[in-house]
């Protein structure tokens, strides 16, 4: 069944009224409970099916068989033949896909790496119990409760078993730290960690503001009004939002974000189902950035959440979208808690933007084709070329200033931005995949980190002066030679400037934060060039030919 190729319509403005959302209606929301409908809501003809087959096969299969992953194996294949985002989740997964969207797990506050048997920290959660005892980047776990943690073969998983656990609860640690004689121990008292949703906020030009919102959680619009504030007292004028590769979270959240740019009494989407009434949603007065030129960075991986933000400032002519054409995900999920703990995640309604666009691609070819849908972009040279877009929805909708629209498959963004195929190498993407870009940055700041920090005042210094040269792009080939990736010339060749580029944003993100990182991916990426393209829109005269609101 397809629901797409919409040509409903609704105006832009309709007679106020009040219509928030429930905090049920969630895209890709934590789970809480929800009734279970006791068992004489279900029809008998089918659940009397069910029952009975289990019944035989509990007692006439020929070998013994494990029920409930059969049940669970049922479960799945059945939320696949409705949409691809009705989901089953296992009760003992439940709280691992709750915590990005919950902002928050309860542990000791550390990101980490296992380099060569030797845990290392990456970076001390700032706020967490960890960093508040002093640990930090570059230390390495020795021993846990007394156990010995380095060159015991650990895994990641093996690591957060031991460190992860309730509020309140105690682990000790002994760390080596590069300077010091003899190891360091501390008795970390686990505590709620926060989960940053805004990975990277900074002023990319003396008027120009930059936010990076990676999800849309519980936390998401505290850190991102905080951010607007601390970008503002800089003297913030303009703002580019990055939504690149967001693949969205709480309906709630996407619709406080839009409300911070649109003015009063303004549609922001709408919801119906087949069993849930049309639910309208507008702003409200207040906003910390109605005034002001707004670029909204999208891209194929940009979904959900993602989409409700940049379609309602599309339509409203509020902002220009910059990038490539979202992923089209148009689909709201209601959480649903089962009997034993587990729960499902069951898609209830669609949503619309203001101009009446439902943007769900088609997922008639099934789940796996839905999912590799982005691999087919780059096949047809969408990615490359902006001639090879096509929608499977050709019906038209406007804009407030009457600009053409269109829905059916993602939000075709206002400036097309290509991505550049031509640097990538085999040989770079097995330095990625097995993290030896990653691993020989955070040993190269460990032995470094006091001469760096002496040489370079912040990230921005960092920036323009560093350079990724050829004896530290030798000693990369020779540190991924050891791990097992063999020399390639001309892979190196072609990826050089790639290489380069991820390695010193690699550096300042240990150095600094992940701020730092996105300072350097942004100013100088050979790739994808959106945010370079979002300050030239910003000081050229789009906003003033397409009519865009200030």
């Amino acid at each position: 069944m397809r629901y797409i190729g919409v040509s409903y319509r609704t105006p832009l403005i309709v007679p106020f009224r009040h219509a928030a959302l429930v905090g049920a209606l969630v895209l890709s929301a934590a789970l809480t409970a929800q009734p279970v409908p006791p068992p004489s809501a279900a029809d008998p003809a089918t659940t009397g099916k069910l029952e009975s087959l289990l019944y035989h096969i509990d007692r006439m299969y020929v070998d013994d068989v494990d029920k409930q992953k059969l049940v669970d194996a049922a479960i799945v294949r059945m939320l696949e033949e409705l949409d691809p985002h009705s989901i089953y989740i296992p009760k003992e997964e439940l709280e691992e896909v709750n915590e990005p969207l919950k902002g928050n797990f309860e542990g000791v506050g550390i990101q980490f790496n296992i380099i060569r048997d030797t845990i290392y920290v990456v970076d001390a959660i700032p706020g967490g119990p960890s960093e508040r005892l002093g640990i930090r980047a570059g230390d390495r776990i020795l021993s846990i409760e007394g156990e010995n943690a380095a060159g015991a073969g650990f895994k990641n998983s093996d690591v957060m078993k031991r460190l992860r656990g309730k509020k309140g609860t105690k682990v000790a640690v002994a760390v080596a730290r590069k300077g010091e004689p003899a190891p360091l121990d501390f008795v970390i008292t686990r505590d709620k960690i926060p989960i940053y949703s805004v990975e990277a906020s900074y002023m990319a030009s003396p008027q120009v503001g930059y936010i990076k919102v990676s999800r849309f959680s519980a936390t998401t619009m505290k850190e991102f009004r905080e951010k607007m504030d601390e970008l503002k007292a800089k003297g913030m004028q303009d703002l580019i939002l990055d939504l690149q590769g967001n693949g969205g979270g709480y309906l709630r959240t996407a619709i406080e974000m839009s409300d911070e740019f649109l003015g009063d009494r303004k549609l922001i989407v709408y919801t119906q189902g087949r069993t849930s009434a049309r639910e309208d949603t507008y702003s409200t007065k207040e906003g910390r950035f109605e005034k002001g030129r707004l670029v909204v960075l999208v891209d194929e991986g940009s979904a959900s959440a993602s989409e409700i933000v940049s379609g309602a400032i599309q339509d409203w002519d509020r902002g220009l979208i910059v990038g490539r054409r979202s992923f089209g995900k148009g689909l709201v999920q209601r959480p649903v808690m089962l009997p034993d703990g587990s729960a499902v995640r069951l898609t209830v309604s669609r949503y619309y933007t203001p101009s009446g666009r439902c943007i769900q691609k088609p997922y008639d070819d099934g789940v796996e084709a839905y999912r590799g849908e982005k691999v087919a972009r780059l096949a047809a040279g969408e990615l490359t070329s902006a001639d090879s877009v096509h929608l499977a929805d050709t019906v038209k909708y406007y804009t407030m200033n009457k600009r053409v629209v269109y829905g059916g498959g993602g939000i075709l963004p206002d400036v097309f931005v290509p991505i550049d195929t031509t640097q990538s190498s085999a040989y770079f993407g097995q330095l990625v995949r097995k993290g030896v870009l990653n691993t020989f940055a955070l040993s190269y700041v460990d032995d470094h980190r006091e001469e760096l920090k002496q040489r370079y005042a912040g990230p921005d210094q960092f920036r323009q002066a560093f350079q990724v040269g050829d004896v530290m792009l030798d000693a990369l080939e020779a540190y991924a030679a050891k791990e097992g990736i063999a020399p390639d010339a001309a892979g190196m060749d072609r990826s050089e400037a790639l290489i380069a580029l991820r390695l010193k944003a690699l550096l300042a993100r240990d150095l600094w934060d992940t701020s730092a990182y996105w300072q350097m991916i942004n100013a100088e990426n050979p790739v994808d060039r959106s945010f370079q393209k979002a300050l030239e829109v910003l000081s050229d005269d789009s906003f003033q030919r397409l009519g865009m609101s200030r």
